[in-house]
């Protein structure tokens, strides 16, 4: 058996937390067993390795938030890299594909697909270990699991099930994608039930779906038609079109957290971060990432959320109308994370000359390092604030300290490593700052050293 998680999004629903990097399943916000902060994809993959298949399982996610994803997960997880944001069914897709012709996987091997920003118990994942068995028992094509509504929304799918006896699992009738709230209501009276967002299905079976439609199998084929692919969904493209189809009922715990409104409920404090919330507001949760404090007073059921990128204020019922809000003032991420560290823009400015200068507070972890690497269109001034490094700055290696001050030409191949936490101002100046003026030489220390003493990529 595979698990595939599906990670990504393109940080809107909680925005200014969230952003097109770092989206909302890197938020650190869920209160973890011991009492530390974790983020849903931190969650997610604790519960599999505590069910015993963290081992068998990948994620598929945009190249962006490899980064991220590593230095909240480490690299235990294979991961899958989309070239491009191309919806839920474009990722499944290249998922199967990448089984089918990097894995070599066998046909008959069951695929569980899973969205990460589930909040789910433990026992929602021992149900997986049973995946394979129920889809060879029913002969189904497609497994579902459903939950019971606990009330008439639009933001999820419908499942309705042909219930005779109570069973392990039922034949699926019909399955309605995020239908208005009187059909969801219509459809509730006929014992629909929530779809989970999970999918299982034999290898073979996407294969073979794959090629009814004239769509490739192989991985190497869908990469190279990504960027040219619309945006689809498995729901509607998969799952509205399959006929035998079964849906296991889950009775526990089970919440999208999609939006602001379901995210507040799990948040454990009404305030997280600097500020106070006062008692006459009620239902009320204030999230802040800034270094001053926010205070609330008598607005209750309303959610504050404060970052780099902005402030929403909005009511619990209609944050999630920032979605489209935000369409009109994205704009350059405030905060990042990487596999080395984090980074935050202090500020931007650009002259009546076009010089642009961009500034930022750069943090490595202990142990860690950036990628060997150069810009052709910058260049950049580091101050050392705090810690100590390693620098190899065009082959030649170097320690530095709290008080240095590097200059790195435009062009000029460098690196750092963190010997202890490191922090550094790092102002870049150019004409055209973006973040794909980047080439990377190597990615791991020993390469960036090995290429700095013979002056060429390593093989």
């Amino acid at each position: 058996m595979r698990i595939v998680l599906l990670s990504g999004g393109s940080g809107k629903r909680l925005w200014p937390l969230s952003n097109e990097i770092r989206s909302k399943i890197f938020l650190k916000l869920l209160e973890s067993p011991d009492g530390v902060k974790e983020s849903m994809i931190q969650r997610i993959c604790r519960q599999l390795e505590s069910a015993g298949l963290l081992p068998y399982t990948s994620i598929v996610t945009h190249q962006s938030q490899i980064e991220i994803t590593i230095n909240h997960i480490g690299d235990r997880v294979p991961i899958i890299s989309e070239p491009h944001k191309r919806g839920t069914f474009t990722a499944v897709a290249l998922a199967a594909a990448y089984f089918h012709s990097k894995v070599h996987a066998d046909a008959d091997e069951t695929v569980c697909i899973i969205p990460v920003d589930l909040f789910v118990e433990e026992s929602f994942f021992h149900i997986f270990h049973q995946m394979p068995h129920i889809l060879s028992q029913s002969q189904a094509d497609l497994a579902l699991l459903g939950t019971t509504p606990t009330h008439a929304s639009s933001q999820y799918g419908y499942i309705v099930p042909k219930i005779q006896n109570k069973a392990e699992y039922y034949p699926v009738a019909q399955f309605v994608e995020k239908p208005d709230a009187n059909h969801a209501s219509l459809l509730i009276q006929k014992n629909a039930l929530w779809n989970c967002g999970v999918f299982a299905f034999s290898l073979r079976f996407m294969l073979s779906y794959l090629s009814s439609r004239g769509l490739p199998v192989e991985y190497e084929e869908w990469l190279d038609r990504y960027e040219q692919l619309p945006e689809l969904s498995f729901d509607h493209e998969v799952v509205e079109k399959t006929g035998h189809t079964v849906v296991i009922p889950y009775g526990g715990t089970w919440n999208d957290l999609g939006s602001w409104d379901t995210l507040a409920n799990h948040l454990g404090s009404s305030v997280v971060g600097l500020g106070q919330v006062s008692d006459d507001s009620v239902n009320t949760q204030l999230v802040n990432e800034l270094s001053f404090p926010v205070h609330v007073i008598d607005v209750s059921d309303i959610i504050v959320a404060a970052s780099a990128d902005g402030i929403l204020v909005a009511s619990k019922t209609n944050a999630n109308r920032i979605k489209q809000q935000v369409n009109s003032i994205l704009r350059r991420p405030m905060y990042d994370e990487r596999r080395w560290g984090t980074c935050r823009v202090l500020d931007y400015s650009k002259t009546e000359k076009e010089t642009e200068t961009l500034i930022k507070k750069i943090e490595l972890h202990a142990g860690k390092n950036m990628s060997y690497h150069s810009h052709q269109k910058r260049r950049e001034v580091w101050t050392v604030i705090s810690g100590s490094g390693e620098l190899i700055l065009e082959g030649r290696l170097s320690t530095i300290e709290t008080g240095d001050v590097i200059q790195i030409p435009c062009g000029a191949k460098h690196t750092v490593k963190a010997i202890t936490p490191l922090v550094f101002i790092e102002v870049q100046i150019g004409n055209d700052l973006n973040e794909e003026d980047i080439t990377r030489v190597a990615v791991t220390w020993e390469k960036a050293i090995e290429y700095g003493n013979k002056g060429e990529p390593p093989a």
